[in-house]
């Protein structure tokens, strides 16, 4: 296997996340600090499995970051977050019923997934299905498509009145 073939990791800043305050996902590079990103983001929002980037590191021992999207892969990106009262051994074939309208899960607990639909998946058809999972109080989702123009982060919080931080939040 050629360096080229072999994977790193690159990372992308989330300091208005509602839960992290960065990802750091595997990619291929290309050369020319642009990589071929080869896991769905699970936090990040506007960057997609297979898209191309453009990530420089700051110093040399410090993973490549992520600045702009170079080449869409066509790919779409949906986050999944079970509700409590949803039973584990549910969940899954919940996600399952997705694979035949061009969707792949990747999960990171056993609450959270990340949904990649492939370009010729049937995206509105994914969205339809999770949103009436969500009605039934099955779970919550979220689109990925950018929060802040240019950025791969959620939207600043409005500051709270002194007390804790905003507890939790859906994906």
């Amino acid at each position: 296997m050629s360096g080229q073939d072999e994977l790193i990791k690159v990372h992308v800043d989330l300091p208005n996340h509602w839960a992290v305050g960065g990802e750091a996902m595997w990619a291929r590079p290309l050369g020319e600090d642009t990589y071929e990103l080869h896991n769905v983001p699970f936090h990040a929002y506007d960057l997609n499995f297979l898209d191309v980037v453009e990530a420089v590191a700051a110093a040399p021992d410090l993973k490549p970051s992520v600045r702009r999207v170079v080449r869409r892969s066509g790919h779409r990106t949906l986050r999944v977050s079970f509700c409590d009262a949803t039973p584990e051994p549910d969940r899954l074939p919940l996600l399952e019923s997705l694979r035949e309208l061009g969707a792949s899960i990747e999960g990171a607990t056993k609450k959270f997934f990340a949904v990649d639909i492939t370009p010729e998946g049937d995206y509105p058809g994914v969205c339809d299905r999770l949103q009436a999972f969500e009605q039934q109080g099955l779970l919550e989702y979220e689109t990925c498509e950018a929060r802040v123009e240019g950025s791969f982060d959620d939207r600043p919080r409005p500051p709270q009145g002194g007390g804790a931080p905003e507890s939790g939040g859906a994906p």
